[in-house]
């Protein structure tokens, strides 16, 4: 039966301030959308109302970049995201090991140390002294570092002569001993000795991550999982039992990791193949790290560390040769690139190996870039995947360790848009908190909610409240190829829509922190629904 969804404030984000009366909706798609007069006349009168009682309607905010598995082992596991101190992480860990039996695992997602007061990194010999009778795993908030206790190494077979891998690090103490402290590949390491994973868990995992990402108001997202838990097509296949058969809708675009790519080529897959609600996007690929645990790779260096530059997951020849694999499988990549040294490197990659069709490549992150590197994305059909959030968690830590004077590109969202670069917003959840509202504060205020002194953090990028809400909306849909049916409210279009309780064009910025969502809506269907 065909709805009529009226009663409240509908942004159609086709262009700024551009609102409707009411909305015609028929079996997920949108048939007018406009004045009422219209939508009733088209309606016929065989429609069902909709009230929106007042709320405030805009098209369906996609996160262009999240691991929603992840998303749902946050809620399942031992969460430190929120810990304040490496105190309150150890009391954490020694109540955990009091509540489990002796020798089963402890495994944690979240820690931060820049987030503390002392920013010293845990280390073996303090899980050693927290949880000695059980092995610890903790990954830190960026999942390109973890720490792990002494049992932990032991059962991994990781000891002082164990060399680095290739794109990683096993740190060690100035005597040459173990520390604890894993960074990017040197995680894999540990791979064979946790615990198994079940397919039942992987379903749990996604059914949670769904449920709280409704609840923010997100109808879709751009979700990276299919080479973290073991076998491509056991994670493929949850997607497609919890999405799908369970009708748990949501619009998943699901990247490829190119670790996995062989075995989804083989089973005949190609780009944007699958299902109405299952997709498949871009070939997923590594060129570097994190800011936090200096393993982002800058091209000079680290201003508060001169020993480092960062750490390249691969050569640049074998970055070249990836791309070139995913455009011998038709397809665009879409890369972890923070630094402005992997920037370069996958600009060269590019350049050499054009996307074809049509297609758009991803370069996500994108937070540290010069002038240079912004003239050469300007000539490449390429979009950047940015997290605003990051302004909020990075700073003011991250000016200390990149350098004042070299500051000026970093995280310059403003200067993007203005010369033209299309951008998506996401959040990297669960390395920043889901959350399309935060990500737009984020963008407009750039400022950390969590800072008494309300610090503004490069004032000349802030984006106004219509440009932050397009990264999440109109970007995102281009980022994945569905700017011609998603994105905005026009005939034809996905019926995907985020309903929210208070217009946030008329109340203060600082009430998108605390706004609540009073409906997610996807393919027409009602998914959360407000108490």
């Amino acid at each position: 039966m065909m709805q009529i969804w009226t009663n409240g404030t509908i942004y159609t984000m086709k262009e700024e301030g551009e609102k409707a009366e009411a909305i015609l909706t028929h079996n997920g798609k949108i048939v007018e959308v406009g004045n009422k007069k219209d939508v009733l006349a088209a309606a016929n009168g065989q429609a069902e109302w909709i009230d929106l009682k007042g709320s405030t309607l805009f098209p369906g905010f996609v996160d262009s970049h999240l691991h929603l598995i992840g998303v749902g082992e946050t809620l399942l596991r031992l969460d430190l995201s929120s810990m304040r101190s490496k105190r309150e992480v150890m009391e954490a860990v020694q109540l955990k090991a009091e509540e489990l039996p002796e020798g089963e695992w402890i495994l944690g997602d979240g820690w931060n140390e820049n987030q503390w007061t002392s920013p010293e990194v845990i280390t073996a010999e303090e899980l050693d002294a927290a949880a000695p009778n059980h092995p610890v795993h903790l990954k830190r908030i960026c999942r390109h570092a973890a720490v792990v206790n002494s049992i932990a190494l032991q059962a991994a077979k990781i000891d002082r002569n164990t060399p680095d891998p290739e794109g990683g690090l096993i740190d060690r103490d100035l005597n040459g001993e173990l520390t604890g402290l894993l960074k990017d590949q040197a995680q894999d390491f540990m791979i064979p000795a946790l615990p198994p994973i079940e397919d039942e868990y992987i379903q749990n995992s996604l059914r949670e991550g769904l449920k709280h990402a409704w609840s923010l108001g997100l109808t879709g997202g751009h979700t990276e999982d299919l080479s973290y838990y073991g076998d491509f097509t056991r994670t493929y296949r949850a997607f497609q039992k919890v999405i799908e058969e369970e009708g748990n809708h949501f619009r998943a675009h699901l990247l490829v990791h190119h670790q996995v790519i062989e075995d989804w080529h083989r089973q005949g897959h190609s780009f944007l193949s699958g299902s109405r609600y299952v997709e498949f996007g871009a070939m997923k690929i590594f060129a570097d790290g994190a800011l936090g645990g200096r393993t982002a790779l800058l091209k000079n260096g680290y201003a508060d560390d001169a020993s480092t530059n960062g750490v390249a997951i691969h050569h640049p020849d074998k970055l070249k040769q990836l791309v070139y694999k995913a455009r011998q499988y038709d397809m665009p990549i879409a890369v972890h690139t923070i630094g402005d040294l992997a920037f370069e490197y996958m600009l060269d990659a590019i350049e050499q190996y054009p996307a074809v069709n049509g297609q758009r490549d991803r370069l996500i992150h994108a937070q540290i870039l010069n002038e240079d590197l912004v003239k050469r994305v300007e000539k490449l059909p390429v979009v950047l995947d940015i997290q605003p959030r990051f302004v909020a968690s990075d700073f003011p830590w991250v000016v200390e360790r990149i350098g004042e004077k070299r500051m000026q590109w970093n995280y310059a969202w403003k200067t993007l848009l203005e010369r033209g670069i299309a951008c998506a917003g996401g959040s990297d959840a669960p390395i920043e908190p889901l959350g399309p509202l935060l990500g737009i504060h984020a963008a407009v205020t750039r400022t950390n909610p969590l800072d008494p002194e309300g610090t503004v953090y490069g004032e000349d990028q802030c984006l106004s409240l219509f440009e932050a809400i397009e990264l999440f909306t109109k970007g995102s849909a281009f980022a994945c190829h569905h700017e011609n049916n998603r994105g905005i409210l026009e005939k034809g279009y996905a019926a995907d829509f985020t309903v929210l309780e208070k217009d946030p064009f008329t109340t203060p910025v600082g009430d998108l922190l605390s706004m609540k969502v009073y409906r997610t809506v996807v393919d027409g269907k009602t998914v959360y629904k407000a108490e």
